[in-house]
């Protein structure tokens, strides 16, 4: 049997426990991510062919929506040394630049012989539309530093 405290020597989450973080997304986030991917989709740069499809206007790519749920498990919830192993998103409105999103996750299940948690995961909007929501798979890897 496994003992929990070298499984997650900094303690494992509870089923139930809640992160969040919230901000505001900007124009330029479509260009930053723009450069990092190579995503240059007419919906992020062309009004009038943005304006008119079904969105009415531009969308942020979904790597962006996304983004903020990389922020959380990071830094708040499972914490530093937290990766993404599988996640499952479905993407259920868009996301324009000034809306302010919140990412949030709740731990669903927890791994007792490996530092896994399963997560379910939302990014809602700050007029309270969801606009992604699912789950994810994540490992925590104990992270400890060098001496210098």
């Amino acid at each position: 049997m496994t003992d929990d405290s070298t499984v997650w020597p900094s303690g494992a989450p509870k089923v139930g426990q809640k992160a969040e973080m919230t901000r505001e997304v900007l124009e330029r986030d479509i260009e930053m991510f723009t450069v990092m991917s190579g995503d240059r989709n007419p919906l992020h740069y062309d009004a009038e062919l943005a304006k008119a499809t079904k969105f009415n206007g531009f969308i942020v790519q979904g790597g962006v929506t996304s983004a903020i749920l990389n922020a959380v498990v990071a830094e708040k919830l499972p914490g530093p040394g937290s990766v993404f192993l599988h996640v499952d998103w479905n993407f259920r409105a868009p996301v324009r630049p000034g809306d302010s999103i919140t990412g949030a996750v709740e731990v669903i299940k927890v791994r007792t012989d490996k530092p896994m948690t399963e997560l379910k995961t939302t990014v809602t909007r700050g007029d309270g539309t969801v606009a992604l929501e699912g789950t994810a798979l994540c490992y925590t890897m104990p992270l400890c530093r060098s001496a210098r």
